[in-house]
């Protein structure tokens, strides 16, 4: 059996090892990520890029006649984000997902807050979210959460009462002043189930 070579061996990595103590030594980067990052680096290296629907346990999808280019996909981004506290106040979590105008995931963020109040860890899951955006070029996003008290607070319907949340509603209207688009969609849990289950696994295995 010939030796493999370091493109079978970052690909072999990429899609087989949980790559766990690297994620918690980042902050900010996901398994997802790290993984397109080895994939990136195995086509640097001279190997061909692996079809999506080649690779194992990837759904069997039809690609969109006219894909949009890595960069344009980049440049418009819908940012799911979610919050969680157990006690409320309680051991929190905020979670965002990032995906592209054709769905796919480009980012799952995770990260632990301690003992927290929901609404803060709300706030807490789209400033992660947006910050995220804003570091991989976007210009434009969609936001979707199904915290009403946020939606319609950066909306301007509500009043930031709070003085723990106003910094990280201010906050939040900077970054968002940074994109050239931006919409606001208030969604129920149900559609937002991805970030939800980022905000707990933050909770649970303290990102």
């Amino acid at each position: 059996m010939p030796a493999p070579s370091l493109v079978d061996i970052l690909r072999h990595i990429a899609r087989e090892e949980p790559l766990s103590s690297t994620v918690r030594a980042f902050r900010g980067l996901t398994r997802e990520h790290l993984g397109q990052l080895l994939e990136e680096a195995a086509v640097r290296l001279g190997g061909e890029p692996t079809p999506r629907d080649a690779q194992p346990g990837a759904p069997q999808v039809s690609a969109p006649e006219q894909a949009p280019s890595p960069a344009e996909a980049l440049s418009r981004l819908r940012v799911y984000s979610d919050g969680a506290a157990r006690g409320n106040p309680g051991p929190a979590g905020a979670g965002a997902v990032l995906m592209d105008p054709t769905g796919h995931v480009v980012a799952r963020l995770g990260r632990f807050l301690g003992t927290q109040t929901n609404n803060y860890a709300e706030y807490m899951g789209l400033l992660l979210g947006l910050k995220h955006a804003r570091s991989l070029g976007a210009r434009e996003v969609d936001v979707f959460a199904d915290s009403e008290l946020l939606i319609r607070q950066l909306g301007g319907r509500y009043q930031v009462k709070s003085p723990t949340l106003k910094p990280l509603f201010d906050e939040a209207r900077r970054l968002l002043e940074g994109f050239t688009r931006v919409k606001l969609h208030h969604v129920p849990r149900a559609r937002n189930a991805d970030a939800d289950a980022m905000s707990n696994r933050a909770i649970d295995e303290r990102l």
